[in-house]
């Protein structure tokens, strides 16, 4: 219920009076002196619900800005002849300029609105819970506070990481100091793990195209990582045989490996020993 101006303490009237008279004096007569000293006299209010939205990645100025802009808004638009303190409209007036401020230009990419009313809403939880407990708060507890569903809590922290953008040039946290890579560096790089696979994916066919002996020395030594003397053991030959035999595998992956070579018929295979 409104309290009549005649009832209320003299300098609680005086500030309202004089609230009232400038309201008036700009809506009524386009008086520039009255709106700036409404501007002057309710910045404070802006830039205390500015401050709600304070993170790391919105620097205070550009959201202060943004709050001068819906208290513009909210004495343009307010009708002195409605029965209502100005600040009940400016309020609501200066949030939702700092809301559309975040929806239409504050994300990365494109968000739907209910998300990323969740994003700011779980934020200010956090930092508030954060404030007064000194530590992070855990999901079940900031769904209590918010008096969200978990599911709603995760959407609004999933939701967040689409806020901000990473720059390209930034340099990676695994990155070594002394010699920095950026994110960029690491776009459209090949993977040597692709050659190395397409590199034993050739090397296999070819090996079956050896002799029988060159082979199975070569796939010994290779696969199993056994020294000559074990395969000449294995094969029942000497040493030096098998020598031979891992030379002539190479020499022959070589050949066939060769895109010289490519559909040439491989030379007549040589004596075993």
């Amino acid at each position: 219920m409104l309290t009549p101006t005649s009832h209320l303490p003299e300098p609680i009237r005086e500030h309202r009076d004089t609230t009232n008279d400038l309201l008036r004096r700009w809506h009524d007569e386009a008086d520039l002196v009255a709106r700036d000293a409404l501007v002057d006299r309710f910045m404070p209010l802006a830039r205390r619900l500015a401050n709600r939205y304070r993170s790391p990645y919105e620097p205070i100025e550009d959201l202060i800005q943004v709050a001068a802009v819906g208290l513009l808004g909210a004495i343009d638009r307010f009708d002195p002849d409605r029965e209502i303190p100005f600040p009940s409209f400016a309020i609501p007036t200066i949030l939702g300029e700092l809301k559309r401020y975040f929806r239409d230009t504050g994300w990365s990419v494109h968000v739907p609105r209910r998300p990323q009313e969740l994003a700011l809403k779980v934020a200010r939880g956090v930092e508030q819970i954060t404030s007064r407990s000194g530590r992070q708060p855990n999901l079940q507890e900031l769904a209590e506070y918010l008096e969200l569903s978990p599911e709603d809590v995760v959407t609004g922290l999933d939701t967040a990481n689409a806020h901000y953008a990473d720059s390209l040039d930034a340099p990676l946290a695994s990155a070594d100091p002394d010699d920095p890579h950026a994110l960029i560096d690491t776009i459209s790089h090949t993977d040597g793990g692709y050659g190395l696979v397409e590199t034993k994916v050739s090397l296999s066919a070819s090996m079956k195209r050896l002799p029988y002996l060159e082979r199975t020395a070569l796939q010994m030594r290779l696969e199993a990582d056994l020294r000559q003397q074990d395969i000449a053991a294995t094969l029942g030959c000497s040493q030096m045989q098998v020598s031979r035999l891992l030379r002539r595998a190479a020499a022959g992956l070589r050949e066939m490996m060769d895109p010289a070579n490519e559909g040439r018929p491989l030379p007549a295979p040589v004596s075993a020993w």
